[in-house]
This record gives structure tokens, C-alpha cells and sequence, in this order.
């Protein structure tokens, strides 16, 4: 059985309302960034945790310490979401900091699969940071 842990970003959930349904649908199907789990009998989501947030100097201490609750339940991975895969600048940082801290702890970057390229993806998130009231879901339906 893999134990997999999902590390979300900030903003997407909290400002822009993502409900990380895409990552979970793609997690059941074994799709996306979690095809490596095919042969796998179990797959068990242990948790999913939100990233420190922007802008941030002490980010990949904080993330350590937000990790510590799904390394509580002894996780073979975690699996940064496509929106820390296009958007985060801190994906490097958080990676090596858990690499540092947790080598034994599979860091997959990627979760579910998307129509839009990381740069598709990123002007249409700005797009939402320039507007009032849209959310995750406008992005995925391509709501303008």
C-alpha cells in the first residue's frame, strides 16, 4: 500500500476556492502524476495540507513544520499540486527542504493532469487575481 500525502497551494485554496476536486479525481483514477501508483494494490490519501503562502522568507520551516502531521502516519510520499508545479516560486525550495529533512519521503511534483500548459495556466490564474468573485472552478470550466 502507498501512503501518499498532498501538499496544496495557499492562494489557490484559500483566495481562489480550489477544493483540489481535479487532484482527487485524478487521484482515484490513478491518472495525472499518480499513474506511477498503477501496480499498486492500495493507495491510502493520508492527508492534504496547505503550503506556508506568498510572499514568505521562512517558508520551508514552516512547511516542515505542517509536513510533520502527515509524517505522523508514515507517508511514502507527497505530491505538490499542479498549481505549486505552475505557479509556486518556492517548489525548489520546499522540495529541498523535505528531500533534507525526510529523505525517505518520495517527493512527486505533479498531481492531476490540465488542458492549459503551466504558462496557459498561470495567465489565467492572474487573470483571477485581477477580477472580483471568480474562482478555481472558472479556471477549469474556461469561464471567462
Amino acid at each position: 500500500m502507498a501512503r501518499i500525502g498532498i501538499l496544496t497551494c495557499s492562494n489557490a485554496t484559500q483566495d481562489l476556492g480550489c477544493s483540489s476536486a481535479s487532484c482527487l479525481a485524478d487521484f482515484r483514477k490513478r491518472e495525472g502524476a499518480f499513474d506511477i501508483y498503477q501496480g499498486e494494490e492500495e493507495l491510502s490519501l493520508v492527508g492534504i495540507i496547505n503550503c506556508p503562502g506568498c510572499p514568505t522568507l521562512t517558508g520551508p520551516e514552516k512547511l516542515l513544520q505542517r509536513i510533520k502531521a502527515l509524517t505522523e502516519f508514515n507517508i511514502d510520499a507527497i505530491h505538490f499540486t499542479y498549481c505549486m508545479k505552475s505557479l509556486c516560486p518556492f517548489t525548489s525550495k520546499y522540495r529541498k527542504a523535505l528531500e533534507e529533512n525526510h529523505p525517505d519521503i518520495k517527493i512527486i511534483v505533479g498531481t492531476h493532469r490540465s488542458k492549459l500548459t503551466p504558462e496557459e495556466y498561470r495567465n489565467k490564474i492572474g487573470k483571477l487575481f485581477n477580477q472580483d468573485r471568480k474562482t478555481m472552478i472558472d479556471v477549469i470550466l474556461k469561464r471567462d
